[in-house]
């Protein structure tokens, strides 16, 4: 896994408290402007938070290493990192890195000349938990088993390390001097966190030695048993910790799959998770209700029925033809509603215990480190041409489509201005401008410069596209069908009546091509569909990875058959009486209110996850589609399973149009230049793309996060970076739109944690809020 997904992966799951800033922390405190929305932790004071008690902690798995810099390092693992091993750098509320005064006293380059040299002195109190004191052998051993020279350590990243000469103590043994080859802008970013030499000092315990363990830590919490059976795993208390005792006994990280968050809060299993909008609509309607109930409102919907739920779609006519079914002479269909009248007896009353127990929750809200884009693949196609990008992203109304997924949940829908950086975070500015903004004049300009018309003559087959032709894909494992959010192939604009001249060619709907042997057939445009959009499905986030190729529509027309013709054989002669007729010729065809170029409609393949959590992504994209179609371009949209959306499509480049997220990152000179690279070709012809999933970039681009990464001066490093973001802008491979939600439930007595936006948890001050004191209660 690469650096940046792996620094992607720990700034999804952090947040928290401010630090106080150190020596060489950086520069002025209103560069990058406020926050787009601020934590929502329940800020309390240590003194007012008990000690003791235990919080369960939803994670999505328990992590198949402990070591952040292997490549299957997950999100877990960064949290358990997090609060047992040193994190010398931090980020504040404003995701801005400061250093942490529990390991450092303070941080600083010293040097610039000949070579940079910075100067770590330790916290003199910092210990390991053996009783060691953490200090130059453990940054020697970590530098020489990431800076890539030995490749019997297998590595995910080694971006920074590679530019240290050496590492030697200092002038006591609190002193730590790091010396560069190359200068390093970035230099905050590295040992974070920093392993004990135990781990790091032989490619067999880095390896394997922080798979299932860690023996030695030095974080305000100890790791414990890691149990797969029940899915948790227990931090306790540091007894050795040196700093502000962590007020919980104990943290339980509880793997639990997001959509069975709800149920597991109700039932008492979890105290603080990490929710979808449904499972917070689901709190929102038990709070709700409950405020009803106080009123002697009630919470039911007419006529007593439940106002949300199992049995809020049961009408009083299907209710009574189940019972007249359930009572009626055919036993076998009596008794098969009786059995699915008491399955959904019992799905209500569940639902509705659930709900009850839900009140007790509720929801913090922030926006997330990390922001939903629409990319371009620029590789080939009509989206090789930057003129027809710059149209795309000119026709988008990105505040509408922030507000599509943000006003609902109360948060602020400012769409984001930089490819970079959020707002908030220094290197942040909103350079849009180098692109433009909404404009579907100037849109429609670009588009005819770049030679499409509306009206267009088609001379392609029907079911072809503008674009290269995917390969077939073996869509077998692709859930299709009512209620798996995969209804297959539907084309925005080309089959209703702005297009009708392509679907009236020969008087019936094109058909998908035959199923091959184990695969499902394409599901054709639903019957009626034409002449209307695609309902909106209901909001959601960011689905993940997959790799099958697009379904190739090799639609066709058939030729018309009398029905006396007769197949002839091999070695017949033709009977000219019975010869088959020349097929009719094709009517003439145009792209009627559509676009054309050279005989060929301008459609592009827009894939999305049709998983339960992408829901967002897909109302956002059917409003992208709209878009579109208003400036002449159609879009196929193709929903593949979460698990094969980026590995099967992004990755591998069999796509047009894509909604994904990439996270923030407090170090963009580093971080931010493997996502836009300009791809270079690989010795046995393919295209090496590292992050750029677009495969849009230019020289330039590079050139100028090569200068922002060596340049030690703050100021004009991060100038460099909001320089290449203006032309990643002018480029229009990814068009920013919004920062994706944060909504976590948690029971209201907990304090210093909940929706950490962009900052850093401080996991020794999370806790239960102490009950009032008379006192209290009279303020």
């Amino acid at each position: 896994m690469s650096q940046r997904r792996r620094r992607s992966l720990a700034l999804l799951t952090s947040g928290v408290l401010a630090l106080p800033l150190l020596t060489g922390c950086g520069a002025g405190e209103d560069e990058g402007g406020p926050v787009a929305a601020g934590q929502d932790i329940a800020t309390t004071a240590r003194e007012k938070v008990a000690d003791g008690g235990v919080l369960r902690w939803a994670v999505d798995t328990l992590p198949d290493t402990l070591n952040t810099f292997q490549a299957d390092a997950d999100a877990t693992t960064s949290r358990i990192a997090g609060a047992v091993l040193p994190q010398l750098f931090v980020l504040d509320a404003k995701g801005r890195p400061v250093a942490n005064p529990d390991y450092l006293e303070k941080a600083e380059v010293v040097e610039r000349e000949p070579k940079q040299v910075v100067v770590y002195k330790l916290n003199q109190k910092a210990v390991w938990s053996d009783g060691r004191e953490i200090g130059a052998a453990d940054f020697v051993a970590q530098w020489r088993a990431l800076n890539g020279k030995d490749s019997a350590y297998w590595t995910a990243r080694n971006a920074g390390y590679e530019r240290i000469e050496k590492i030697e103590k200092g002038k006591t043994d609190l002193e730590v001097r790091v010396t560069f080859a190359k200068p390093y802008a970035d230099w905050r970013s590295l040992f974070s966190p920093l392993y004990p030499k135990q781990v790091t000092g032989t490619p067999d315990a880095f390896n394997e030695g922080a798979r299932g363990a860690l023996k030695v830590t030095a974080g305000p919490f100890t790791l414990g048993a890691i149990d797969k059976k029940t899915g948790t795993a227990a931090l306790s208390r540091n007894p050795r910790w040196w700093g502000r005792q962590a007020k919980l006994d104990t943290l339980v990280l509880t793997a639990v799959p997001r959509a069975e968050r709800p149920a597991a809060l109700a039932a008492g299993k979890l105290d603080l998770a990490e929710i979808d909008r449904t499972g917070a609509d689901r709190i929102a309607l038990a709070r709700r209700d409950a405020a009803k109930g106080a009123a002697g409102k009630g919470g039911a919907g007419s006529g007593g029925a439940p106002a949300h739920g199992p049995g809020a779609a049961l009408t009083p006519a299907q209710a009574t033809l189940s019972w007249a079914v359930a009572h009626g002479t055919d036993e076998d269909k009596a008794t098969a509603e009786k059995e699915s009248r008491d399955k959904h007896v019992a799905a209500v009353k569940r639902y509705a215990d659930e709900q009850t127990a839900l009140r007790n929750f509720t929801v913090r809200k922030s926006l997330e480190p990390a922001y939903t884009q629409l990319a371009m693949n620029g590789a080939a196609g009509p989206l090789a041409d930057e003129r027809v990008r710059r149209a795309i992203a000119r026709a988008l109304d990105r505040k509408a489509l922030a507000e599509l997924v943000l006003k609902p949940l109360g948060l602020p829908a400012k769409p984001v201005g930089s490819h970079v950086a959020l707002a908030g975070q220094r290197a942040y500015a909103d350079n849009s401008d180098a692109l433009g903004g909404r404009d579907t004049q100037a849109a429609q300009a670009l588009l005819a410069d770049a030679g499409w018309r509306r009206g267009g003559k088609i001379t392609e087959p029907v079911g072809a596209k503008a674009g290269p032709e995917s390969e077939p894909q073996d869509d077998g494992k692709t859930p299709s069908g009512p209620g798996t959010g995969n209804d297959g192939l539907y084309i925005v604009g080309q089959d209703d009546e702005a297009n009708g001249d392509l679907r009236s060619a020969a008087g019936r709907q094109p058909q998908a091509r035959p199923a091959a042997p184990g695969e499902r057939p394409l599901a054709a445009a639903p019957e009626g569909a034409q002449g209307r959009t695609s309902p909106v499905l209901a909001p959601a986030p960011f689905g993940a990875q997959q790799e099958v190729s697009l379904l190739a529509q090799a639609a066709r027309v058939a030729p018309a058959d009398d029905g006396k013709r007769s197949a002839a054989r091999d070695g017949d002669a033709a009977d000219p009486a019975q010869a088959t007729p020349a097929p009719a010729k094709q009517a003439n065809r145009t792209s009627g209110a559509m676009l054309a170029k050279d005989g060929k409609a301008l459609t592009l393949r827009f894939v999305l996850p049709a998983g339960p959590g992408s829901e967002s992504l897909r109302t956002v994209g059917e409003r992208i589609a709209q878009m579109l179609r208003k400036l002449g371009v159609a879009t196929e949209t193709t929903k593949v399973t979460d698990e094969s959306f980026f590995k099967d499509h992004i990755a591998s480049g069999q796509y047009d149009l894509a909604l994904y997220s990439w996270p923030a990152t407090a170090y963009p000179a580093t971080d931010a230049r493997p996502i836009f690279a300009k791809p270079e070709p690989a010795a046995d012809g393919s295209l090496l793309v590292e992050q750029n999933y677009t495969r849009v970039g230019t020289d330039h681009i590079d050139q100028l996060f090569d200068q922002a990464v060596g340049e030690l001066d703050e100021d004009q490093s991060r100038e460099l970076i909001r320089k290449a973001d203006a032309r990643i802008w002018a480029a229009a491979g990814s068009i920013p739109l919004y920062q994706r939600p944060e909504l976590v439930a948690v029971k209201p007595g907990l304090a210093n944690a909940g929706a950490f936006g962009l900052g850093t948890p401080r996991y020794q001050d999370i806790g239960w809020k102490k009950p009032p004191t008379a006192k209290d209660k009279k303020k």
